[in-house]
């Protein structure tokens, strides 16, 4: 299947925002001290003797526990070992920004691919976001009326297909299958693969390719 540019859905800057790189400091130094806090209180310990037992003042500490500092790596190291927890689960509250791509009903992205002239519509639904070493692609694929079957497709990676609507045969390779409305197929989509025959009309179904990124 050739491969084409997809324009992002979700709009992006590259300008940082000083404000938002302050709250994330200050989101992170209230995580790390709740998590301080909720192993102490769990263990019985006062400040005073969590404190003692990690080198630091009870000021210090009182500080931490209310997101007040940030404090270094080596002053974590030693309030994690007083607490006898690695020093990764203190961070373990602080959530960290995730990316979503959302498409409301009915406005998915209509992507020109083969297949598309021969009355196959393809909708993307979304795009990987963030940083990834594989491609995700959702599409919502519709046939609405006899055309062309289009059994070639071929491409790196996986693919998985659900149908929604309709019945079709199905070619993966050298074998085909006969699908409904609730079936599914997982496959290697290195091999030719697509719909061979149209049996019931229309036809809807979801198709998830996941490839990997150049240089992964």
């Amino acid at each position: 299947m050739n491969r084409r540019s997809v324009q992002p859905v979700l709009a992006r800057t590259n300008a940082p925002d000083p404000n938002a790189a302050y709250e994330r400091e200050n989101q992170l130094e209230d995580a790390i001290g709740r998590q301080v806090r909720v192993y102490r209180t769990q263990l019985g310990m006062t400040i005073a003797n969590l404190a003692r037992q990690s080198n630091l003042s009870p000021g210090m500490l009182s500080k931490i526990e209310n997101g007040h500092t940030s404090p270094s790596l080596g002053t974590l190291q030693s309030v994690a070992g007083a607490l006898n927890v690695p020093v990764t689960a203190l961070f373990r509250k602080f959530e960290q920004e995730r990316e979503a791509s959302f498409v409301r009903a009915g406005q998915g992205l209509i992507i020109d691919r083969r297949g598309t002239r021969a009355g196959h519509q393809y909708h993307l639904l979304g795009h990987s976001v963030g940083d990834r070493a594989t491609l995700v692609e959702p599409y919502l694929i519709v046939i609405l009326e006899a055309s062309e079957v289009f059994p070639l497709f071929q491409h790196d990676g996986v693919e998985f297909i659900y149908i929604l609507e309709g019945e079709l045969v199905y070619r993966h390779g050298g074998r085909t299958y006969a699908m409904g409305k609730g079936d599914s197929l997982y496959f290697d989509a290195d091999a030719p693969h697509g719909p061979e025959e149209l049996k019931r009309l229309p036809i809807r179904f979801l198709s998830f390719i996941v490839e990997p990124q150049p240089g992964s």
